[in-house]
């Protein structure tokens, strides 16, 4: 397959290295010097067993590339449209976008640039973080869950099992907003408060008050959820929260980096996607309206002494 990558950061380097084991894969960066690091050295993966070296194309302009099998976006949800926009021309009637970025709700985003049977939604157990440019750190794994938006998803089987042939068990679900939504239940509970606290994950089932706010945030999440049919059970969820933190083994979160560097984070898709729920359905979620304040405080913060 003709796949590029929107967006050179872990995700996107992690995906784009292991899926050009078996497909011609270009990853797409502005930064020109990242671009040139990557084509030189390739992208380089910790492993516990060791290091994997992939070489994928970085590209900075896509440029004469033609149309794409498939475009996969990993940019931070606020980068999404002009980075849609720019790489438009990859874009034919055939082409399949993909969004496996945090949060949900990215498929309005998506639809500006593609026909509803074209775009797939999904999310993963994957996970990686940044040790140096083109060099990431994989920190765990797990499946991953595809879908299309519109019609049956049994039309994507052939993307699901060519993942999979790449290393990233994948199964194609007509049902994978469910999915996505149990991938929200983490990001909108523990790897806010890891934010917002400047914590590892661990620290999160050591303090009894930061895990009643973990789960007065799951509580409110769940009954969005469930108030738009999705019928979860609340205390499994919070069980499930509860033994991911308990197996982070000082896991640190994409929030916590972001508060942590002083970058806007990605938070109106993540808590902000169960605040237009919670508004659309009529479930309180005050909670979540509060911590997604403090969020945008905390960024403002930053950027304000930064401008000192």
């Amino acid at each position: 397959m003709k796949i590029t990558i929107l967006g050179a950061g872990a995700m996107g380097s992690l995906f784009g290295g292991y899926l050009s084991l078996h497909n011609d894969v270009w990853l797409v960066e502005i930064d020109q010097k990242k671009v040139d690091k990557i084509n030189r050295d390739g992208i380089r993966i910790r492993e516990p067993e060791g290091e994997k070296v992939f070489y994928p194309t970085a590209v900075s302009d896509t440029d004469g590339l033609g149309e794409m099998d498939l475009v996969i976006v990993f940019v931070k949800a606020m980068y999404s449209v002009s980075a849609l926009e720019r790489n438009r021309r990859l874009i034919g009637a055939n082409t399949y976008v993909m969004t496996l970025q945090n949060g949900a709700g990215h498929e309005r985003t998506i639809l500006k640039f593609a026909d509803r049977s074209h775009v797939i939604i999904g999310t993963t157990k994957h996970n990686s973080s940044i040790i140096d440019v083109g060099h990431i750190n994989h920190g765990g794994g797990g499946s991953s869950s595809i879908g299309l938006l519109d019609g049956k998803s049994d039309r994507i089987q052939n993307i699901a099992d060519n993942f999979s042939l790449c290393g990233f068990e994948t199964d194609v679900s007509d049902s994978v907003r469910k999915s996505i939504w149990k991938k929200l239940f983490i990001n909108v509970s523990a790897s806010v408060m890891t934010g917002i606290l400047q914590t590892d994950l661990d620290f999160l089932k050591d303090s009894i008050h930061a895990w009643r706010l973990v789960e007065r945030l799951i509580r409110e999440a769940v009954a969005v959820a469930d108030a738009d049919g999705m019928e979860f059970d609340e205390e499994e969820v919070i069980r499930d929260v509860r033994t991911l933190v308990e197996n982070a083994h000082n896991g640190y979160t994409s929030i916590y980096a972001d508060l942590h560097n002083g970058t806007r984070t990605e938070i109106d898709t993540i808590n902000g996607t169960v605040i237009t729920e919670a508004k659309r359905l009529k479930v309180p979620v005050p909670a979540h309206e509060f911590v997604m304040e403090l969020v945008h405080a905390l960024e403002d913060k930053a950027l304000m002494y930064e401008a000192q």
